[in-house]
């Protein structure tokens, strides 16, 4: 429990800032079809016998740079990011069944199963939290700058596209480090439910940031402790608690609100 509970604190960590992204983004469903492209990776890593953390590395790395280059060739983002989403997973779930000789629990890579990390899986996990954190860091004010305002961020001397790639990269390293923990049905969920909750709480992006890491601890660490109480699946219960606590937070300002 310690072990899953360290676990589910680094997936909030490297999912925080990167989730404000997304919300300012409206980068819902581009999350949905990286996480979903995952699957595909888990297959590949199995079928050459190597780690699950770099074939779905490279996996959702590519599925997010095709995203990004087929964007302007004339699809529609929705549309192209539906066909691709459902299409690497499913294709995922076809290559999984080819593989013989191979035990596979296929609910834990599509719910996960935080149970199950050990001290090595929580190396690969804090590692990639912070090195998601330390280039969220690093990149800030470019990548802010680019998410305001395209002509502000190019009159400031930063490459908008060049920012979108960073995103890109930290979005599909987050992926690989929260597999085990929420799955490949639940990871975009990290991403956007902490954020979008704490931005009814901060003030400034900095801060959204910091609120959005302490909103997915504490789900992390309460949905872990409501799934050993009540016997459900660790990775859905902390999503409902993620959930549980954006409407409560969500319910709570509307009511200040109308007081007002």
């Amino acid at each position: 429990m310690i072990r899953a509970a360290l676990a589910g604190v680094g997936v909030a960590i490297a999912s925080a800032p990167l989730g404000c992204f997304v919300v300012w983004r409206r980068m819902a469903y581009f999350g949905d079809a990286t996480a979903h492209a995952a699957m595909l990776g888990i297959a590949m890593s199995l079928a050459l016998q190597i780690s699950i953390f770099p074939g779905v590395l490279a996996l959702t790395l590519l599925m997010a740079v095709m995203v990004i280059v087929l964007s302007g060739r004339g699809y529609a983002m929705d549309t192209l990011l539906g066909v691709l989403a459902h299409s690497a997973l499913a294709f995922g779930l076809v290559a999984v069944s080819f593989l013989s000789g191979i035990r596979i629990d296929l609910i834990a890579y599509l719910i996960g199963d935080i149970l199950a990390v050990s001290h090595s899986d929580l190396l690969v996990i804090w590692g990639g939290a912070a090195f998601v954190v330390g280039l969220m860091a690093w990149r800030w004010s470019p990548l802010l700058a680019a998410t305001l305002n395209e002509e502000l961020a190019y009159a400031s001397g930063h490459h908008p596209r060049r920012e979108q790639l960073i995103v890109t990269l930290a979005l599909a390293t987050t992926v690989a480090v929260s597999i085990q923990v929420v799955g490949v049905l639940l990871i975009a969920a990290m991403l956007i439910i902490p954020a979008a909750t704490a931005r009814y709480l901060a003030r400034t992006p900095e801060s959204m940031a910091v609120i959005a890491a302490l909103i997915g601890s504490v789900a992390a660490v309460g949905g872990l402790r409501l799934s050993y109480l009540f016997d459900t699946p660790a990775g859905p219960s902390i999503v409902s608690t993620a959930a549980i606590l954006f409407a409560g937070i969500s319910l709570t300002g509307w009511i200040s609100h109308r007081r007002e």
